[in-house]
């Protein structure tokens, strides 16, 4: 057998992905470069994949001409269905053709053939000359071409891993039948993506179990009278069409290429990069880490005063014995900064327990130090007690600068071992976050983006799913690879991103004086964790039940039936089907939807979509608290733990999770008695303090508006003071039912309200709600011009600013895309307020904590949620506490309008808020 490879690129299959996969990516000309950006990174995967193309030195990028094929002669309604091409698309086209061939790929257009059957033919051409063949696709339908020396490859995954690899037992174990049957397969099922039918009610499983049993479509066919149902029926009604439906489906493998590709060996051989072409279409894209990539290549060496090592040049180093751990306790004891980076028998922060602990100095060195590897010949290590002993004086040393990657955790690990983690000066996690919150911050995504890196991830080392073995079984050689790299990558990350940060005062003051900062308080919050009553829990839990039983039964009785009350399905076959309540919307499938709009617009008419609702929502309060948060109170402290993360949401707001103590339901009674079960212990009360209106507040701040700013610095009811406005009543005579709209009205303009939604929230006509929004504008000019202005200021450069200056990035402002592109222009109108409220609690938080340290208060902050901060209070400090955070709050910004705190006492965090 050959041991040559032939790479095939299904260029069409990838083109579309790329386009609708990614956010409107432009440069700064405008001109779009997502399905671009796709594409490049795609066949960058596949070449630098050693397991499928090592050693390839042919391949094709295969493209669909435009022009009809034999298919449409065959079936004039064949791809009938697919919509013009997107204007942003067909302009991405000539440059992803330039750059294809400039990458050195061959690229094939051949006029009357269709892609697939390009790739089918040189498949087979392969086959005869022994060549193994790996073809690059998204489209299930070339599963059919699988065989001993053929394998697909789906490279643009969407975590930007290995993706999928479909062999022969792969493509079984996927669909069911081997490649051989799997046009039989498709042509009972149909192909909705290229407008071929297939027999109706006749599904995957369907067809993999008449295949199974009959052996052929022919066979299926010979033996239709047997199937019995209405799917028999629809079955024997679509004999004559099956046989055209197999030939549309079936890639041919014997096309004349001839014109095009005089063999494989001679005409689709890899050519050289023509990296000129490709710095100019890199920078033309403002594809920055490529061009910089190549440009290393290519440029002459530069004298500098401390050269870097090259990217190939990795030292690494396992530290087993005392001289060579002194050697570099004395490196980073003079250094001013040193990565770290730590190895751990679990991912949970509150039980991890340290493996090993990585260290390194310059990008491309860096030492391992293993401490509890346990595996059959593994070698004698440090202990870990010796190492922590050795290396504290400097771990708690606030003048030696530490650099990583989330070293919230890191200082969590090192906690559980009793050595506080002091000198955080960096976190290259937190740098990505505040230079582009809109993208990926997994460390391997960073180091590709920004330093051209291919970095190993913990699946290489350890394995993943169900094969993973534990990092203290990883040898030491590839445990010192993968760890040592994270520490010496963190480094190099911040030696490259850090300039990006500094040339931007703003940016420099969000990563500086918010996000560093409040990385170590929130390891502290989290530290400290909060008590529950979970007793009082299990109690919610037993009434929760006992009322879902009875909302069951409810449902049962209005339903005239039993059923599932947790099964879609049955609930969509019962309002539909046997009610024939009126379709609202429905899924991605074509059913009708049964998801909570759609239950509360028909629970306004019908009484069993109301029962479900209820049931649904009791049935999330048990699930996701009174059950789970039991189960989730630390053995060793007595309390929960949550996880805060800051690099998640675009906007700066933290999230919390295992458990999620931001979404607790505060608008219903039962959710209500959740927070009852948040107490302080005995001696302590519990202190509630937030923000009261603060995204109204900023919006009058940044908008300048005279009108808003003069409710708030008068300390009006700025409800009641807009109903005044807008209804034209003087403020004594302002009804309730004013003020609820005002209310709506206010908040929902700054989330970018429109006529129609503030009617659907009012229950009131469309024609009222747009009059309502035009009287509150007249009223109000300065917030309509701010929105005007930030929508054009956010389609012009992409982001919106916090007051701050924190950048929130908007992908999808100038998407091709209607609806996207309106939701992101709502959430750019938005952003700024909710961004810089994101940032005054992060401030109010880090001077919080610093006042209670340098105060030596027995106070302790326990949680975050949205706008409120919640304290722990020991009842001698409580009027202390009490006084003293208003202005600590209030005063971390001066606002054109003041900031207002609201402070609660309570026994639990429900009496307190």
């Amino acid at each position: 057998m050959s041991d040559k490879t032939l790479l095939l690129v299904d260029g069409s299959s990838y083109l579309y992905r790329a386009f609708h996969a990614l956010p409107d990516l432009r440069n700064k000309g405008g001109e779009p470069t997502g399905a671009i950006y796709g594409m490049v990174g795609m066949l960058r995967r596949l070449r630098n994949d050693s397991n499928l193309s090592a050693g390839a030195q042919h391949g094709a990028v295969v493209f669909d001409a435009p022009g009809k094929t034999f298919r449409d002669a065959l079936y004039p309604q064949y791809k009938a269905n697919r919509t013009e091409m997107p204007s942003d698309l067909v302009r991405q086209i000539e440059p992803i053709h330039r750059i294809v061939r400039a990458m050195g790929w061959p690229l094939l257009m051949i006029d009357g053939i269709e892609a697939d059957d390009v790739i089918g033919t040189l498949a087979a051409q392969a086959q005869r000359q022994q060549m193994r063949t790996v073809i690059s696709t998204g489209d299930k339908d070339l599963a059919q071409l699988v065989g001993d020396r053929v394998v697909l490859v789906n490279t643009m995954s969407r975590d930007g891993g290995p993706g999928e690899r479909l062999d022969r037992d792969a493509v079984i174990a996927k669909f069911g039948v081997p490649p051989e049957r799997i046009v039989d397969y498709f042509a009972l099922i149909g192909d909705a993506i290229d407008n071929v039918p297939g027999i109706p009610k006749v599904g995957p499983k369907t067809a993999a179990k008449w295949i199974a049993e009959y052996g052929s479509l022919d066979d299926v066919i010979a033996n239709a009278d047997r199937v019995g149902g209405a799917i028999g029926e629809n079955l024997r009604a679509a004999l004559d069409w099956l046989p055209r439906s197999r030939q549309l489906l079936t890639v041919k493998c014997d096309c004349d290429l001839s014109a095009h590709v005089e063999s494989i060996e001679t005409s689709l051989r890899f050519g050289d990069e023509d990296v000129a072409e490709l710095i100019a279409l890199f920078d033309r894209f403002e594809m920055k880490n490529w061009k910089r990539e190549l440009e290393s290549r290519t440029a002459p060496p530069q004298p500098a005063a401390r050269p870097l090592p090259s990217p190939l040049a990795i030292e690494y180093e396992t530290v087993r014995d005392d001289a060579a751990l002194e050697r570099w306790l004395q490196r980073i004891d003079a250094a001013p900064l040193a990565g770290i980076a730590v190895a751990t028998t679990s991912l949970d922060p509150f039980a991890a327990e340290l493996v090993g602990v990585a260290l390194a100095l310059e990008p491309g060195r860096g030492c391992y130090v293993p401490v509890a590897h346990r595996y059959a010949g593994a070698p004698d290590q440090i202990p870990r007690d010796r190492l922590l002993e050795r290396l504290r004086g400097w771990l708690q040393n606030p003048q030696r600068g530490k650099t990583g990657y989330n070293l919230k955790f890191a200082a969590h690990v090192f906690a559980n071992h009793g050595v506080p983690l002091e000198g955080i000066a960096h976190d290259a996690l937190l740098q990505s976050y505040v230079l582009e919150a809109h993208r990926s911050h997994a460390l391997e995504a960073l180091a590709e983006r920004h330093l051209g890196r291919r970095k190993l991830t913990l699946e290489q080392v350890a394995g993943k799913g169900a094969s993973q073995i534990p990092f203290e079984q990883v040898p030491l050689e590839r445990a010192t690879e993968c760890s040592a790299e994270d520490a010496e990558v963190s480094l190099h990350l911040h030696r490259a991103l850090q300039p990006a940060i500094d040339s931007d005062e703003q940016l420099r003051f969000v990563y500086e004086r918010i996000e560093m900062p409040m990385s170590i308080v929130l390891q502290k919050v989290e530290r400290t964790g909060v008590l529950i009553d979970a007793a009082a829990l299990s109690r919610q839990s037993e009434e929760l039940g006992s009322r879902m039983l009875a909302l069951e039964r409810d449902a049962h009785e209005a339903a005239g039936q039993p059923f599932n009350m947790n099964s879609p399905k049955q609930l969509c076959e019962l309002l539909f089907d046997k009610l024939k309540l009126p379709v609202v919307k429905r899924t991605a499938s074509g059913a009708p939807s049964t998801d909570e709009e759609v239950l509360d617009k028909l629970a306004q008419d019908y009484p069993l979509p109301r029962i479900v609702l209820d049931y649904r929502a009791l049935s999330k309060l048990k699930s996701t608290y009174t059950d789970k948060l039991p189960r989730m109170v630390n053995a060793r402290t007595g309390r929960v733990h949550t996880c805060y993360s800051q690099a998640v949401a675009v906007t700066g707001r933290l999230s919390s999770t295992e458990p999620n103590l931001q979404n607790i339901p505060i608008r219903t009674a039962e959710g209500r008695r959740i927070r009852e079960a948040f107490v302080a212990p005995p001696g302590s009360r519990i202190v509630s303090a937030d923000y009261s209106q603060v995204e109204l507040r900023i919006m009058a701040h940044i908008s300048g508006d005279a009108g808003l700013t003069r409710a708030f610095t008068e300390g009006l009811d700025v409800h009641r003071a807009t109903a005044a406005e807008v209804f034209g009543t003087p403020l004594i005579d302002v009804s309730a039912e004013q003020r609820r709209y005002a209310k709506t009205i206010n908040f929902g303009l700054i989330y970018g309200m429109s006529a129609f939604g503030l009617a659907a929230n009012l229950g009131i006509e469309r024609d009222a709600a747009r009059n309502y929004i035009e009287r509150y504008f007249a009223r109000y000019p300065d917030v309509a011009r701010y929105m005007n202005e930030t929508r054009v200021l956010a389609k012009q450069q992409g982001f919106v600013r916090t007051i701050f200056g924190r950048k929130v990035w908007l992908a999808e402002i100038n998407s091709p895309n209607g609806p996207r592109r309106q939701a992101a222009e709502r959430a750019a109108i938005n952003a700024p307020m909710q961004g810089t409220a994101a940032d005054l609690i992060k401030l109010a938080m880090i001077a919080v904590q610093d006042w209670i340290e340098r105060e030596r208060l027995a106070t302790r902050l326990v949680m975050q949620v949205h706008d409120e901060l919640v304290f722990e209070v020991p009842e001698p400090e409580v009027d202390r506490v009490r006084a003293e955070l208003p202005g600590l709050m209030s005063g971390v910004a001066q606002l054109a309008v003041p900031l207002v705190v609201d402070v609660g006492i309570g026994r639990n965090w429900d009496e307190a808020h």
